[in-house]
């Protein structure tokens, strides 16, 4: 099975030692997002685990950690978008993260680091030509460290839309969107590295432009050596081409802060989540009580013995 760590909050950042912890268990407890009282046993051993993907802005606390997935396949989604701290508050500088990106990348190699640029928006203050010029500087930055980008225009929640009108941030509209995309291509041509979308309708296909999978079926294989017999993931949305994963994270646990995540939906609960978060317990948030209804999670390897060249 492949392992998402996680769309719904920054475990590298946050939570490493509880997932260090986990792993050493075997296992994790993933709460129902609609029954609180309702938790699934998702294994994490190496027997049925085929790879993890990790998606952070700021993995810098487990670089020193990585030989403890020394028997994993993963890769890491890698966000990094040049922002102030206005927009995204609690991350280092973009000069920081881009000296994080690097050593990432020396460690694990450049093929298992995918850069997001995610999500565009503009308004007075970050224009279009601030994407063009910014994208440029990153990409150059991280072109010996990187073959990927994924880039995704923003999508206007609605439990954020009284912060975006605050700071002037609407939906981009097609010529803009088309616009900011050929240019992001011909930047990332330049630098050799395959620009793809996230999740987007539009075809960008004119300007080199692909639509993309953040869990990639291709993607693992190449890393593991082997096929993947694996369905397209049915509990995202239609637009995504990811292939289907169990995500170990939680909604209203990442503290990055950043005002247009569709992952935070109220910062009390945040801070009641982080409060109550134990590194030793195989819930991310709170531990086991008499109340808890355990299930287990049909979980199998999804690579076959049949080895591939790529």
């Amino acid at each position: 099975m492949i392992i998402s760590a996680s769309r719904r909050t920054d475990i590298p950042a946050f939570y490493v030692e509880w997932f260090f912890n986990q792993l050493k268990d075997g296992y994790v407890l993933v709460q129902h997002p609609r029954n609180p009282q309702m938790f699934s046993k998702v294994l994490l051993n190496t027997d049925v685990v085929d790879c993890f993907v990790f998606w952070s802005k700021n993995p810098s606390p487990m670089l020193t950690r990585l030989d403890e997935l020394k028997d994993y396949t993963y890769y890491f989604q890698f966000t990094l978008t040049p922002y102030g701290s206005e927009i995204e508050p609690h991350l280092p500088s973009v000069k920081r993260r881009i000296e994080i990106f690097k050593r990432l990348s020396d460690k694990v190699g450049k093929n298992r680091v995918v850069w997001r640029y995610d999500p565009i928006f503009v308004n007075n203050q970050y224009p279009i030509n601030f994407h063009v010029d910014t994208f440029a500087e990153i990409a150059y930055a991280l072109k010996d460290h990187t073959e990927r980008c994924t880039m995704s225009f923003i999508d206007c929640y609605a439990h954020v839309q009284r912060t975006f009108d605050a700071f002037g941030i609407q939906p981009l509209n097609s010529e803009d969107m088309i616009s900011i995309a050929k240019s992001l291509s011909e930047t990332a041509t330049e630098y050799n590295i395959r620009l793809e979308t996230c999740a987007e309708n539009l075809d960008l296909s004119a300007d080199n432009i692909f639509h993309g999978a953040c869990i990639d079926k291709m993607l693992i294989e190449r890393i593991i050596g082997s096929p993947l017999v694996v369905k397209k993931d049915k509990n995202q949305r239609p637009t995504c081409n990811c292939i289907e994963s169990i995500d170990i994270g939680m909604y209203n646990t990442c503290s990055h802060g950043c005002i247009y995540c569709y992952a935070t939906t109220g910062n009390d609960k945040l801070l009641h989540n982080v409060k109550l978060h134990d590194v030793n317990s195989p819930k991310l948030v709170g531990c086991l009580n008499e109340t808890d209804i355990i299930t287990g999670r049909e979980m199998k390897r999804l690579r076959t013995d049949q080895q591939t060249l790529f």
